[in-house]
Order: structure tokens, then sequence, then C-alpha cells
């Protein structure tokens, strides 16, 4: 998977040097390259923003330099990319949606435009956008904090990334659509606080019985969101019932 960020600050994407999207590159599983945004302004002074059009605060990115751009890291790829806005008027980045992503043979190039200011002029977004994300209903100052999760987080699902090949499929709002379940390591006791005797009995059923009811119950408690959307087995229903009936 090759990632391309436009963006005015290039130098923020050197953490992605480290970790799993580290590894990841070391590996050739991915590529990360940075397009720094003013290398394609005409301006004098390398400006990408001016003031809106019929008043208000702050600066919008201007169109010509974006055009530029997407143009290039284009012509630079020999397969056809998907140009992504970060926006907090996007549509929601949700697990599943990442998962069908990466099972996506055709999607080997994405292109993320990250913002600044108040925006992006919208003439360009209409020409050049396929689509736009947010991570959240809430105001960060740009678009290079939502690419790096997304960037990590479609990693994390790339065959070979993780150590484990199973560890993406137990993450929370992975295959089974809940939270996780707690996680317990050495010692067995931390300040009169033990780790659940069942997970220490070798008896592997009931662990991953123990497992489901807990991760049912922090879903129940914590996104009965998920759950609406989740049509449980009997089963399932049963030992969410088991879980409630514990806490109360």
């Amino acid at each position: 998977m090759n990632f391309n960020i436009i963006t005015i600050f290039p130098e923020m994407f050197t953490a992605l040097a480290s970790g799993i999207t580290g590894r990841a590159q070391k590996k050739d599983l991915i590529s990360v390259k940075c397009w720094d945004l003013r290398e394609f302004s005409d301006s004098k002074h390398r400006r990408v923003d001016e003031r809106p059009y019929g008043g208000g605060p702050g600066m919008v990115m201007t169109y010509a330099p974006l055009k530029k751009a997407i143009t290039a890291v284009k012509q630079a790829n020999s397969t056809p990319a998907r140009v992504i806005h970060l926006s907090p008027q996007g549509k929601s980045v949700q697990q599943e949606m990442l998962q069908n992503l990466v099972t996506d043979n055709e999607v080997k190039n994405l292109i993320f435009l990250s913002g600044r200011y108040e925006g992006i002029d919208e003439r360009l977004i209409a020409e050049e956008v396929d689509e736009e994300w947010s991570i959240g209903d809430y105001i960060i100052s740009g678009g290079e904090l939502a690419a790096m999760v997304v960037i990590d987080a479609i990693t994390r699902l790339l065959p070979g990334a993780l150590g484990d090949p199973e560890s993406s499929q137990q993450d929370s709002f992975s295959s089974a659509g809940l939270l996780d379940y707690p996680h317990y390591t050495r010692p067995e006791d931390i300040n009169n606080l033990a780790v659940p005797e069942i997970l220490l009995s070798g008896d592997h059923a009931s662990i991953a019985r123990w497992r489901l009811k807990q991760s049912l119950g922090r879903t129940w408690l914590r996104r009965p969101d998920l759950l609406a959307q989740k049509n449980l087995t009997n089963e399932e229903e049963r030992i969410l019932e088991e879980f409630i009936a514990e806490i109360n």
C-alpha cells in the first residue's frame, strides 16, 4: 500500500518511521511519501492560502497548488490513486471500512490531503477528492495527525505487518464488532488485585467464553450503540445476560 500525503508540514510524518508503520516500511509492505504543498506554489513567498470570499476569520487553502500537487502524485504512481480529504465533515472512519479497503485489490495508492486553516477551496474538493474522511467529531489543527491515525490503522490490517497475524482480528471493533476483553500479564497479584483465576486454569474453552463475556459486557457498558448494530446469537445473549446479572 502506497501512502502519499500532501501537506505543508512534511516533517510531522517522521513519526511513522517508528513502531509498526516503521517496520512495515522496512518490509516494503507500505511506502510513505510526503509532498510539500509549498513546492507547488507559484507565489514568491510560497503561499498556499488566501482570505475567504464573503469575509470571515481565517484563511482558505487555494486551488492551484493543491491541483498541481495531486497531478504530480498521480503521475508518479503507475496505478490509479484514490484522493482522500481528511475533514471533520467527512464520513466517520470505521474498522470495517478500513478492512474492506485493504482487501480491495484495486486500491494500492492513497493520496491524503492534509487541510489547514479554515479548509480547502470547495472547487478543488469537487474536482479532485474521491472521499472525505473524519476520525471523530472534534476539531484538530490540521489533517496531518488524522492522516497518521488512518495510516497506522490501515497498516495494522496488512498481512505481515503485525508479529502475530491474529492480533488485528482480536482488537476492538474487529471481526466480532465488539470492544476488546481485558488483558493481564505477570505478576499474578498487584496490590491485592489478582488475575482472574480462569485465565490461569489452562481451560481454553472456558477462557474463550470468559473473554467473549467480557467483550460483550464492556460493549454493553461503554458502547451500547455497537450492540444495537449487532445481531447477537442466542448463546451471546445468554452470556451477556450472565454478565449483567453478575454486576447487578
